[in-house]
């Protein structure tokens, strides 16, 4: 039978292996770690690695990503440090999403000096628009017409959720939807989708059916306040490079940053 946790780390070796890097945090980042899996779902498994010190002195520098599998089973990327300091100081989700993930593959001491400086980059106005834009593509995408899949109303409530977790806390959303929903979701709404969070982790799919009108009113409505607020949140300055060029610095050093 196969033993995925003992695959995934046998390819993570094998990446610090071939491509002499040192892998300082390898998550999940997929459905599952979104807590809502179907049982086929496949394993998307993200990594921040770091290079030797001259390669970040070469005048032509290797690729920022390293692309490693991609089948029906696991999907493996990963980024160096480098390019998600550059995304951290943009304030990107992405990075957040991963330095929350309930699901840890490997992680490196080195870590914890990245992940105790990533909340300080976090901006609210982009957080905001990332989730709501994600929000509104999907429920254009998916939620049209006579017959929905019904496992995209996930990939609607979701960034929905998170808006609303940013701005009563002002911090990066967490990944495990059960708490967003705890957090965020309205009362009269919650045994819907507790419904389709029953049915979805019992079938690898679940099918297409008419729309669900609570649902729908209720994700129409909340996407129209949404983006009035999204357009009225202020934005705040850009923290500097400090901190970041700091934290970069020390993975040579072995010297925490000061």
């Amino acid at each position: 039978m196969r033993n995925i946790q003992q695959e995934i780390q046998e390819k993570l070796d094998e990446i610090e292996r071939t491509e002499h890097v040192k892998i300082l945090h390898c998550v999940e980042s997929g459905s599952r770690s979104w807590g809502f899996p179907s049982p086929d779902s496949d394993y998307d498994v993200r990594f921040i690695y770091l290079r030797e010190r001259d390669a970040y002195l070469n005048l032509a520098p290797p690729r920022d990503v390293i692309e490693w599998q991609l089948d029906e089973v696991l999907d493996i990327s990963g980024w160096d440090v480098q390019k998600l300091l550059r995304l951290l100081y943009k304030s990107n989700p992405t990075v957040f999403e991963w330095n929350s993930s309930p699901i840890i593959y490997r992680t490196a001491p080195e870590w914890q000096r990245i992940s105790e400086v990533i909340p300080k980059y976090f901006r609210v106005k982009s957080g905001l628009h990332h989730y709501l834009s994600m929000a509104s593509g999907n429920a254009r995408a998916y939620l049209q017409g006579d017959a929905v899949k019904l496992k995209k109303y996930f990939y609607v409530l979701r960034p929905i959720l998170a808006c609303r977790w940013i701005l009563d806390r002002q911090t990066p959303p967490p990944m495990l939807f059960s708490e967003l929903m705890q957090a965020e979701l309205e009362p009269e709404i919650r045994p819907v989708v507790d419904d389709l969070l029953a049915r979805k982790s019992q079938t690898s799919e679940l099918g297409a059916e008419p729309p669900i009108a609570p649902l729908h009113a209720y994700i129409d409505r909340q996407l129209a306040e949404l983006k009035e607020i999204a357009e009225q949140t202020p934005d705040r300055p850009h923290p500097d490079w400090d901190a970041l060029n700091k934290v970069f610095l020390s993975l040579f050093s072995g010297i925490a940053p000061q």
